[in-house]
């Protein structure tokens, strides 16, 4: 990925990631925001290594969802390896 791209890729994924946690659990921006930059969800879309880029932001939201409800984003369908 395009370094000068990173960036735009972050915002775009973490406020939809926001957007639908405001949503589906009637979260206040920023608590969804503050919960979603703490998780490790997010350190893995920080990680360029991990190319989350190739996940859809409804799969890094169900990455998020397993993380909030088994402790980890790994027993998301979509990077299981199952």
């Amino acid at each position: 990925m395009n370094e000068k791209f990173f960036p735009y890729f972050l915002d775009c994924y973490s406020k939809r990631i926001v957007l639908k946690s405001c949503n589906k659990y009637g979260l206040s921006e920023i608590e969804a925001l503050r919960r979603f930059l703490s998780s490790e969800t997010y350190r893995m879309l920080c990680d360029p290594a991990c190319a989350m880029w190739e996940i859809s932001s409804d799969g890094v939201f169900d990455m998020w969802e397993c993380e909030q409800i088994t402790g980890d984003p790994r027993n998301s369908i979509y990077i299981r390896l199952d």
